[in-house]
């Protein structure tokens, strides 16, 4: 509390020093047919400012100075055009739209355009992909659907809507990957908010790093990180949406923004709503009917237990785009969840039914960013997050039922229940897990010239937990126990262009410290008095890195990144969590990889209409003291239940390639295929197996079609396909052995299909779309054998206000 208190008592003394005050021209920059342009050249001539515009030809031009300004807009195979605007106190923010006409001399040569935000940052030197989310907010999908197409990303799901997700890059998943929303750890919000409750629509874009994490992250990943960036700034809009589908599926969403322009005062407010019974049908060998002699006869069953729901919203206040302040906002998130679970860590041949886990959060939030705050080419950037999670896991049924849905019957006719007096072999359970939880991240960087920039970023994480349970407390009269874990990541990075600016180079070091503390309350051994169990630990680590491209030509890039990564164990890692069937393990160590990439990205070539990109990274991890489930989980227990996650003693190995391939033809047609093939290997004694549950070959294949003024004057029509294949793989060690071969541990070859269509109404204003998933009905399985939804119709409407 004290350091928040001294970060507003900051923010205040900033707010005194005033700045040259600043206004916003936006617009859009189209043909002479009226057809938008997108990667125009949009620049304020005399000053070192200007955008490319979007793939709606839209443009801003945001921290523009008082006066009078030129601004040019140009287009490779168009004419040149360019207006004069004054920019003063009453008209600081301007509408300037521009038309295009067409160079015919132009349209046999082969051009190159500008940079695109997202190219930008992919040919930074990093493997990185920048993913846009303008057309995906239009359709009925998730934030992890949207993942799933992107070269190198692997979704692993354990079900439906709800179920537990775990991001997979270039074959590394679980923690080893970080998640952030706008550079917070998403973990800080708990599972009520996840990927899947942000609408796309409230994302401007979201940037997938594959092993080496950039410094200004300030993560302790090994295998990548997959950062959120929300919409910022305060264009004055409202969105708001709905879907339904197949399994009762209901998703909604309300987001907006609204600025008074003379003062900045900023409104900014998001709400969701998303529900389903995911009660699609499922087969496997697992799943049976038992007979009360015993007989097993496999069946095809529906899932009947395992309904999901979550509700949970944002609200900010503050000031944008003033003169002591790009951004100061201060705010609420609030989040409630309630997920039914059917099964353990595996699909058992017996079913749970009444277990079910509830959750809640609500967290207050500070962000305040402010561009050359005291000098020139010094920027601020504070983002802060504090608040209370509530878990609760509740198993007190002790009935047992099969896959039919139907309770056990035994030889005399009668009911069967569990020994343990509950579904879960653990017994009955009221368990309770209460967190306050704080993150906090700064970051302070420094332009010493156009071609220099040093960045210092802290972040700071931290959990204070509490256990208890009571159906433990009333029989056996023990006491709560409690679990702080604290994370400081500190990283110093330095940038720099040199050779015309075709070579960019950025060098980073990184701190690490990680302190854990429990305290479990126990009776001695004489059962005389209660003591307390106390485990203390405090580490420090040091990593390092660089990425760094080069530009050969304006159309070949190479590019190269390589970090000495560390991994520090997460919360659940280290405390377990009930309601994930997750078991303690205080002692696990943090995890170290060497990461390296190189790769190269060709295009965009623009000859005539049509546009080719094509880029490719070939990488490599080499990974110690790696955090993972036991190769064979039936050594860990005697149940499918339960696991652990633990030091693995071998190290693991990971290499392979990763390429990608674009094409668009007039800015209607869109093409994208992209293939992953790698190895996981663990390293024991010389000898090499492979790792289990991690599908080693992935291709995924999207196109799209514009269609427009079809049915309405302005209208237009996007229609969407997707194919997703994933190769064979073992999802499970047999029993003693370390070998992935015997057949009942194998899934199969996957091949999904999606399809999805979205009419948008001539005012733009209203959108209704379609998307068909898994069209054909496969079978498709994923993390740990665990079946996912079949063939399911989802229906969208999307209306929203800009401008008003």
């Amino acid at each position: 509390m004290k350091n928040l208190f001294t970060a507003f008592f900051f923010l205040a003394i900033l707010s005194i020093h005033g700045q040259e005050t600043l206004g916003v021209i936006s617009g859009v920059v189209s043909d002479a047919s009226g057809k938008p342009l997108p990667f125009t050249s949009v620049l304020l001539e005399g000053l070192k400012l200007g955008v490319l515009t979007d793939d709606n030809g839209a443009y801003s031009l945001d921290k523009v100075p008082f006066g009078t300004h030129k601004i040019v807009a140009s287009f490779i195979g168009y004419g040149t055009r360019s207006k004069t605007v004054e920019v003063n106190k009453n008209t600081n923010n301007i509408k300037l739209s521009f038309t295009l006409e067409e160079n015919v001399e132009n349209l046999n040569e082969v051009t190159v355009n500008g940079k695109s935000k997202e190219t930008e940052l992919e040919t930074q030197g990093f493997a990185v992909n920048a993913i846009n989310t303008q057309e995906a907010s239009l359709r009925s999908i998730q934030t992890n659907d949207l993942l799933n197409t992107t070269v190198g990303v692997k979704i692993r799901q354990n079900g439906g809507l709800g179920s537990n997700v775990q991001y997979s890059l270039n074959g590394l998943s679980g923690r080893s990957v970080s998640i952030f929303i706008d550079g917070i750890p998403i973990s800080i919000y708990g599972s009520s908010f996840s990927l899947n409750s942000i609408p796309p629509s409230m994302i401007k874009n979201i940037e997938v790093y594959k092993g080496v994490v950039p410094g200004h992250l300030s993560s302790d990943a090994i295998g990548g990180a997959i950062n959120i960036v929300l919409h910022k700034g305060a264009k004055n809009n409202l969105n708001a949406s709905v879907s339904y589908g197949s399994f009762n599926t209901l998703q909604t969403n309300l987001n907006g923004a609204y600025r008074f322009d003379k003062s900045g005062f900023t409104v900014k407010a998001s709400a969701f709503h998303n529900y389903s019974d995911n009660d699609y049908k499922i087969s496997g060998r697992t799943i049976v009917d038992i007979a009360p002699n015993g007989v097993e006869t496999p069946i095809v069953a529906r899932r009947f237990h395992d309904a999901y729901r979550s509700t949970g919203g944002m609200v900010q206040i503050g000031y944008t785009n003033v003169s002591w302040a790009d951004q100061f906002l201060i705010g609420v998130t609030a989040s409630d969840e309630y997920n039914e679970v059917q099964h353990g860590t595996f699909v058992t041949k017996l079913p749970y039914k009444g277990r079910f886990l509830e959750s809640d959060a609500i967290l207050g939030n500070l962000t305040y960013q402010k561009r050359d705050i005291f000098v020139k080419g010094l920027d601020l950037n504070i983002t802060g997050v504090y608040g209370k999670r509530n878990r609760i896991i509740n198993d007190t049924v002790p009935e047992a039922y099969s896959w039919t849905g139907e309770r056990r019957v035994g030889f005399d006719g009668e009911y069967l229940d569990y020994i343990w007096d509950s579904q879960n072999e653990n017994g009955p359970t009221l368990a309770k897990i209460v967190r306050n939880v704080s993150s906090v991240r700064s970051g302070l960087s420094y332009a010493i010239n156009d071609n220099h920039k040093v960045l210092l970023n802290h972040v700071y994480s931290g959990v204070d937990r509490e256990d208890s349970d009571a159906m433990i407390s009333l029989l056996e009269n023990t006491f709560q126990q409690t679990s702080d874990l604290y994370k400081h990541i500190t990283s110093l990075s330095y940038e720099v262009n040199a050779f015309d600016e075709k070579l960019n180079l950025n060098a980073f070091g990184k701190y690490y410290q990680q302190k854990v503390k429990n305290t479990q309350p126990e009776f001695n051994e004489d059962n005389t008095e209660v003591v307390d169990e106390v485990y203390d630990s405090n580490v420090d680590y040091t990593g390092y890195g660089f990425a760094a491209s080069y530009i050969i030509i304006p159309t070949v890039t190479i590019l190269t990144s390589a970090e000495k990564a560390i991994r520090l164990p997460s919360e659940n890692e280290v405390f377990g969590d009930a309601g994930d069937n997750l078991l303690p393990n205080l002692t696990i160590k943090p995890e170290t990889s060497n990461n390296l990439n190189l790769g190269f990205r060709l295009g965009k070539f623009n000859i005539n209409k049509h546009g080719l990109t094509l880029a490719a990274n070939f990488f490599s991890r080499n990974i110690e003291n790696r955090i993972g489930l036991p190769t064979n989980a039936d050594a860990l227990r005697d149940s499918d239940e339960f696991v652990q996650y633990t030091n693995l003693e071998n190290t693991a190995e990971s290499k392979g390639i990763e390429a990608e391939f674009n094409y668009t033809y007039n800015n209607n047609l869109g093409f994208n295929f992209n293939i992953t093939h790698m190895s996981l290997t663990t390293v024991n004694s010389g000898i090499k197996t492979d790792v289990p549950n991690v599908p080693l070959s992935t291709m995924n294949a999207g196109l799209r079609y514009t269609i427009k003024d079809l049915i309405q004057s302005k209208s237009v029509i996007n229609l969407f396909y997707n194919a997703y294949y994933t190769d064979e793989f073992a999802f499970k060690f047999a029993a003693g052995t370390n070998t992935t071969g015997e057949d009942e541990f194998l899934i199969p070859q996957q091949f999904a299909h999606d399809f999805g269509l979205s009419y948008t109404f001539p005012k733009k204003d209203f959108v209704l779309s379609l998307d068909v998933k898994n069209i054909f009905d496969q079978d498709i399985y994923d993390n740990l054998s665990v079946q996912k939804p079949g063939r399911g119709f989802y229906f969208k409407l999307n209306y929203t206000i800009n401008n008003f």
